[in-house]
């Protein structure tokens, strides 16, 4: 942290509250204002389910034409790249499971392998479509994550755990405007632009995506019931989540020296595996983390070449196959290049350069779906 000495208790008070700050409801307003705007102008406007859409008060037909197309283009470059760093620290972090487990070589290559793998099971899920694919694995995953997270708690501390909860979610809802305003032009800027500009960034690319798919679950639904379920179900399940892992976390390396911060200092991607080796089970726990990661690597590129494939399908529910190979050899090439060329920098640079244009598009966002909903009759 910027101003406070490392490995203190306000230490680890600030690691949670920045990762509360982080995943919390900020990055789920985004995707709100994303999925609000699609899910209003396509069920009540009747619309095509894309961004461009959502500008037919200020663009009108010119949404079909160059202008229109521009919108839709510049949310499949950030959905693209989005993925891409996302598909990248997954296999970067399915790798370090495996070579700590089993001894694998540390090679590129072997990434590199697992993301070729990875590539040909979420494209068969893709073609088989979202009841048969996608459905069925996001539903495994679910169960797989809850039985870790459950397990994790179980056998570690659950009071210290509770205290956390409490504590942290307590000071992000005193905190949260400071947080939100918080650059520390003072005393660390870098820490700041590292971490928070490239949380938004990241979200920001990823909107086009988790929008159109929010969208499309939510139709009718009041706009009430649609923004207060999006800023609070998924981000209470995330605190929970992060309270857990990361709380059981904090108290092994502040109260038993477990030495997890220093790990992840040489390798972050080693230190959930570095973490679960102090539990019983330890084998077992850690073989159920890397097939958890394995499953979210193909459900999110799996459901990110369907959205590809709508976004330049004009909309459409039904995506041809030939479309979601494309788009799926695509990701994976992306995310190649990128770890080949630079690693986790080029990953977090890609990010934050998809993300940049799309935040323009957002803020026009806001404009047009208030001039939607000012034209709506009062009944």
């Amino acid at each position: 942290p910027p101003f406070i000495d490392a490995a203190s208790p306000d230490a680890a008070a600030f690691a949670m509250r920045y990762a509360f700050f982080h995943w919390g409801i900020h990055p789920w307003a985004i995707y709100t204002i994303v999925s609000l705007s699609i899910a209003y102008f396509s069920f009540r406007r009747g619309m095509p389910a894309l961004i461009s859409s959502c500008f037919y008060p200020v663009l009108g037909e010119r949404i079909y034409g160059a202008a229109g197309k521009m919108v839709d283009v510049l949310a499949v470059f950030a959905t693209v790249f989005g993925t891409a760093t996302s598909l990248g620290f997954g296999a970067l972090q399915i790798h370090s499971g495996l070579t700590h487990l089993y001894g694998l070589s540390s090679a590129i290559s072997v990434t590199i392998g697992i993301i070729l793998i990875a590539t040909a099971l979420f494209m068969a899920s893709a073609i088989l479509g979202v009841e048969k694919g996608v459905q069925v694995l996001s539903k495994f995953n679910i169960v797989l994550a809850t039985v870790l997270l459950f397990l994790v708690l179980a056998l570690g501390s659950p009071p210290y755990v509770l205290n956390v909860f409490a504590s942290t979610l307590g000071g992000y809802i005193n905190n949260i405007i400071d947080l939100s305003l918080q650059s520390y032009p003072f005393a660390g800027f870098e820490w700041s632009r590292d971490w928070t500009v490239f949380y938004w960034a990241w979200w920001i690319s990823w909107s086009p995506f988790v929008g159109l798919f929010i969208a499309r679950i939510s139709r009718g639904r009041t706009i009430r019931e649609f923004v207060l379920t999006v800023l609070t179900v998924p981000t209470l399940f995330t605190f929970v989540w992060f309270t857990i892992f990361g709380g059981s976390a904090l108290h092994l390396e502040l109260e038993e020296g477990a030495g997890i911060a220093a790990v992840a200092g040489e390798d972050v991607s080693l230190a959930l595996f570095a973490f679960l080796e102090h539990y019983p089970f330890a084998g077992i726990l850690s073989l159920a983390a890397i097939l958890l990661l394995i499953v979210f690597f193909v459900t999110s590129a799996d459901s990110a070449t369907v959205v590809l494939g709508s976004l330049t399908s004009g909309g459409g529910l039904v995506v041809p196959n030939y479309k979601k190979v494309v788009w799926g050899l695509s990701l994976s090439a992306v995310a190649i290049v990128l770890l080949l060329t630079g690693g986790l920098d080029a990953l977090q640079v890609m990010a934050i350069t998809a993300a940049f244009p799309f935040m323009l598009v957002m803020i026009g966002l806001c404009y047009t779906l208030a001039i939607g909903l000012s034209q709506e009759k009062v009944q």
